[in-house]
């Protein structure tokens, strides 16, 4: 069995250390250990999930894990990876994202029994510290050159940063500050951009409690796509967890298409396959290049820790129907997934020419006529050659849908009902 921090380090998760062995002491005996979570949007992304990852390894290893909304500190903005300053949220904005966040914590990480996990808003408490204990308590325990030495600042520097969100890193202290009084908490996590905080939150407690204090901190590496960018909601195609926002084939879709090597290193970030299982894969898949076995385990694994075996399933049916063309199979919230975006209402029965038309599968009667007398259309996963043939409701999936496909890749859906 792999020692937790051997595990974390195997997956490529822990990008720094405050104290690697301090940090290994630390967790051969239980441990109550934190991470922050911005409530700056209404659900988290995948992103976000490889800190809730880390949690639920850390509590599965017998330690107690704290989830700590920012309801006070998303009031202010962390100016940590931006260009500029945020715009505010009001704050009954704030409170619906920090409701919203904890609810999805709660899918993935025990809170039943207050021993194993406990989910907090910093709300709670920075709501009630006045400006004068906040100056006194807090603030006189940074200096200004300190602050200006941290990446976070120092990056904002040129741009331009706020006294609120300069402040920021003193908040965030202060959360570690008193998590630590109130539950004894002594390790912070958060992702690879957080490490000036987190270490201002070290600094802030052994100022107060001396510097013999056992605190420590770890960040993980932000997890980038194959285009260098992070896996962010501010950026374009954000995989939320949220299916209302991406759906779970989606979501499946977006793992399925990863790279050869980003298949097996996603595998080891984002699933809790063992170490013999992700070595197997990998074995087979570099075996078998072609077949995407690590792109499907990926996908797959994913899905269902997210979004429950079931939707996980029924990606997989619909993966496999668009590569099969076997649509009968599907039900209706299937078609619908697959092929919305290109669904064009028709009122009347029509030729298979004009249907292709009226789908925009073709732009003319004599291209439509081309395509049908080369055999690159099928009519519901089957081919169609007739090119006057009428399709009407009664050649419809389920009285409504024929899914029309012209050559290997391109789809239209027609909707009858």
């Amino acid at each position: 069995m792999l020692d937790i921090i051997d595990d974390l380090n195997y997956r490529g998760l822990i990008k720094d250390y405050s104290n690697e062995e301090s940090v290994k002491e630390l967790l051969k005996t239980p441990q109550t250990i934190y991470c922050g979570f911005d409530p700056s949007a209404s659900s988290m992304h995948i992103g976000n999930f490889v800190m809730i990852s880390i949690l639920m390894r850390l509590q599965r290893a017998g330690h107690r894990i704290i989830a700590l909304v920012g309801g006070g500190t998303g009031m202010i903005g962390d100016p940590s990876g931006k260009s500029k300053e945020r715009s505010f949220l009001t704050e009954e904005n704030v409170k619906a994202n920090t409701q919203s966040i904890k609810n999805q914590l709660s899918k993935f990480l025990d809170f039943s029994d207050p021993s194993k996990g406990i989910i907090v808003d910093n709300y709670d408490w920075l709501s009630q510290l006045s400006i004068i204990e906040y100056l006194r308590d807090v603030a006189k325990y940074f200096s200004v050159n300190y602050m200006l030495g941290k990446d976070i600042v120092a990056g904002r520097l040129e741009s331009g940063i706020s006294l609120t969100e300069f402040s920021y890193m003193t908040l965030q202290s202060y959360d570690f500050y008193s998590l630590f009084k109130k539950y004894g908490c002594r390790i912070q996590i958060g992702g690879g951009d957080q490490w000036g905080n987190l270490t201002a939150g070290l600094d802030y407690i052994k100022k107060i409690e001396g510097p013999d204090t056992k605190v420590e901190c770890m960040t993980a590496h932000l997890i980038t796509r194959s285009d260098g960018k992070k896996f962010g909601k501010s950026e374009e195609g954000a995989i939320y967890l949220d299916k209302k926002l991406v759906s779970p084939y989606k979501m499946y879709q977006f793992f399925y298409n990863q790279s050869d090597e980003d298949a097996i290193k996603y595998l080891k970030v984002f699933t809790f396959l063992t170490k013999e299982e992700i070595e197997k894969i990998n074995k087979e898949h570099f075996e078998h290049l072609g077949q995407r076995i690590g792109q499907k385990a990926l996908a797959y694994e994913v899905t269902k820790i997210v979004h429950g075996k079931d939707e996980a399933d029924s990606a997989v049916k619909m993966s496999e129907a668009l590569f099969s063309n076997n649509f009968k199979e599907l039900n209706e919230e299937q078609i619908e997934e697959l092929f919305s975006t290109m669904k064009v209402k028709i009122d009347n029965e029509l030729t298979l020419e004009d249907l292709l038309i009226h789908v925009k599968a073709a732009s003319s009667k004599r291209e439509a006529r081309e395509f049908i007398k080369n055999g690159a259309i099928s009519i519901n996963g089957e081919k169609s050659t007739d090119n006057l043939k009428l399709y009407s409701k009664n050649d419809a999936l389920f009285g409504k849908y024929i899914i029309v496909k012209r050559g290997k890749k391109n789809y239209y859906l027609a909707d009858l009902g």
